[in-house]
């Protein structure tokens, strides 16, 4: 018997007897706990709205608000399962019909709506009962009882972003039904806190100079604005027409919205390899952790694009990097 084969059966022997035990060894798990370059699970997906929503409205025939509470089609990545868009995010597609309540209830889970299509829709949150619009983003902040109703006509879609994943590794979301299927609020006015309108955010975003500009949500007033949330954020990008962003790779992962024009997207990740994803008014696409991104407009005008992201999260637990020049 050789050295060799000798240690490979006394190597054998030990790594048996750890597991009895209930240890393992690092050494032969390194590589892969750390790894050269961030190694999420999440690949890039795309959802074509052409494609999505037809089957929304469909679960609209088929599910009442009062079956669904909430009537939601998750975005689930590809290479993962539900709550999974990408390592961190949740997002879905929600439809709620003219008549119907999405009834009350507050959860741990911190949550915002960009709004897609529809008119004279409604949030409530801790009260405030706020309109929903094309473009506006709405938060639910944790803990905070809240409820959607549809005044108008048509059907009302928006974009959920929610932390779900997070409470996978966190197991303490939890969620609450109010005693109603309304909580007791009143119409506010103008933007706040909980809804940040489209028409201002384009407006800063054709005020910057060159061919792309990013704009930041926030809470708060000039220089004590906050994120939207401890874990959650949002951006919104303008891209001019013909004209390609510049390549950016962060650690966190996005969850994109085309509101206005048609591009693609140039997604590279850590190992080289490129995809791209088309996108038109209305489609979303999930880019995952240290994925270089460059944002390419169609010829014919001016494109706009929404994004939740978890830089605010990354950026609490000391854990961003980004390559490429500040935006």
């Amino acid at each position: 018997m050789s050295l060799h084969q000798t240690t490979t059966k006394e190597t054998a022997s030990y790594l048996a007897a750890l597991l009895a035990k209930n240890v393992e060894p690092l050494w032969t798990v390194m590589s892969a706990m750390v790894p050269p370059a961030p190694n999420p699970k999440a690949t890039v997906a795309s959802w074509k709205y052409e494609e999505i929503r037809p089957l929304l409205l469909e679960a609209g025939r088929l599910v009442s608000d009062k079956e669904a509470e909430r009537r939601v089609l998750m975005l689930v990545n590809p290479s993962m399962k539900a709550p999974y868009t990408t390592d961190t995010i949740y997002a879905g597609l929600q439809l709620i019909l003219p008549g119907e309540t999405a009834p009350a209830h507050r959860h741990t889970a911190f949550a915002l709506r960009f709004i897609i299509e529809g008119q004279r829709g409604f949030t409530a949150v801790g009260g405030k009962k706020v309109v929903m619009r094309r473009g506006d983003v709405i938060l639910t902040p944790s803990w905070q009882w809240h409820d959607h109703g549809h005044e108008g006509d048509g059907p009302m879609i928006w974009l959920d972003g929610l932390d779900l994943p997070l409470y996978q590794a966190f197991p303490v979301n939890f969620a609450e039904l109010y005693k109603e299927n309304r909580y007791p609020s009143e119409y506010v006015s103008g933007d706040g806190d909980l809804r940040f309108g489209w028409d201002e955010v384009q407006k800063i975003l054709d005020s910057k100079e060159g061919t792309h500009a990013v704009y930041y949500y926030g809470v708060g007033l000039g220089g004590a604005r906050k994120p939207l949330s401890l874990t959650m954020g949002g951006q919104a990008e303008r891209v001019d027409a013909g004209t390609r962003s510049i390549p950016i790779r962060e650690s966190c992962s996005f969850v994109y919205h085309c509101f206005e024009g048609k591009g693609r997207s140039e997604l590279t990740r850590a190992n080289g390899e490129t995809e791209v994803v088309e996108w038109a008014k209305g489609d979303t696409f999930a880019v995952p952790a240290w994925t270089e991104r460059v944002h390419c407009a169609d010829q014919n005008g001016r494109s706009y694009l929404f994004a939740v992201n978890d830089e605010p999260l990354l950026k609490n637990l000391g854990m961003y990097r980004r390559e490429g020049e500040p935006v």
